[in-house]
């Protein structure tokens, strides 16, 4: 199966009207797509939503909002290095938790005995390969009771749900990536999600500047319309994109490979990744097999991510790929 992004050949004439709306109207940003993207994502993902023209840049502004510099922010290392780096970036110390074998996400265990170490500000938790992480409602339920800011990196989870509830309705926030490789993409781009109004009030500011009272000190992190649009033609496709994978997946994949994540439950996958725990010819490879920990050079153990950098494999798996 071959690399495919999942945009429908008949959408195309869809999005050129959309961009020729956009080119007739010369309004390039801050216009009717953006505003129509953010609805349809928010009308998916049951939470108020704020595009953003990359992953890091909502997360930035919901860092910043909730004042994490000079203060401690736990992340797991099985993740890409954009999810600590946005908390270093904005003046945090970050200290990592290991993970679970059996999700790759983030070990509720391991992160009770870093919160009475590290008396953190903030956590992220990373919804690995699609599927949400096994153990957020205990996650959720710690962090509300220490009064800890929960972060949701939603950046694999585009259509994954719970028992209905979407990634990004157990933290403070959520962020989402629309990077090439996502199952909806806009080449580049991000969505912040979060039910916190002064958050998005801030999240406006920011992205753009801080205008137009600069009270927020905010860079340019406007989504343009051209990009706007493409999400919002392909976001009519997530709840398909999804079915369809789930269906291949049941149909091809999980009665050849018996050793795989398997999920709770209620929990639908949006299939980023299909994750297996057995060496396979055809991998597209790892989803990370470098923890972010030995990138940073810390010197303590989190052996079930090492474990994981080097016990999981990736089998195709691309909407409507050959």
């Amino acid at each position: 199966m071959k690399f495919t992004i999942g945009f429908e050949k008949e959408d195309a004439k869809k999005l050129h009207a959309c961009w020729d709306e956009i080119f007739a109207s010369q309004q390039w940003t801050e216009a009717k797509f953006t505003k129509l993207f953010e609805e349809k994502w928010a009308a998916c993902n049951q939470l108020p939503s704020l595009a953003f023209s990359s992953w890091g840049g909502a997360a930035l502004a919901a860092l910043e909002f909730f004042n994490v510099r000079g203060k401690t922010v736990l992340c797991p290392s099985n993740t890409f290095m954009a999810t600590p780096y946005s908390a270093i970036k904005a003046g945090a110390k970050v200290e990592f938790v290991d993970c679970n074998k059996d999700d790759l996400c983030l070990s509720l265990e391991d992160l009770k005995r870093k919160v009475d170490q590290h008396k953190p500000a903030a956590v992220w938790v990373v919804h690995i390969g699609g599927h949400i992480a096994f153990e957020i409602e205990e996650i959720s339920r710690l962090c509300k009771e220490k009064g800890i800011i929960l972060l949701e990196d939603c950046a694999h989870a585009h259509g994954a749900s719970w028992n209905g509830r979407k990634a990004g309705v157990w933290g403070d926030a959520g962020i989402y990536s629309f990077y090439a490789t996502k199952t909806i993409t806009t080449g580049e781009g991000g969505m912040l999600v979060s039910r916190n109004n002064d958050l998005l009030e801030y999240a406006k500011k920011y992205r753009n500047y801080g205008k137009f009272d600069y009270v927020v000190e905010g860079l340019n992190y406007r989504i343009n319309e051209f990009s706007a649009a493409i999400g919002a033609v392909q976001t009519d496709r997530l709840d398909e994109i999804v079915a369809w994978k789930n269906d291949y997946a049941a149909k091809h994949l999980d009665p050849k490979f018996p050793h795989r994540v398997k999920f709770p439950e209620g929990m639908i996958s949006g299939y980023y990744k299909y994750i297996v725990f057995d060496p396979i010819e055809k991998s597209t490879g790892k989803v990370y097999d470098q923890p972010c920990h030995k990138i940073m050079k810390k010197t303590y153990d989190l052996p079930n991510t090492d474990w994981a950098a080097q016990n999981h494999w990736c089998v195709p798996l691309y909407y409507k790929g050959e």
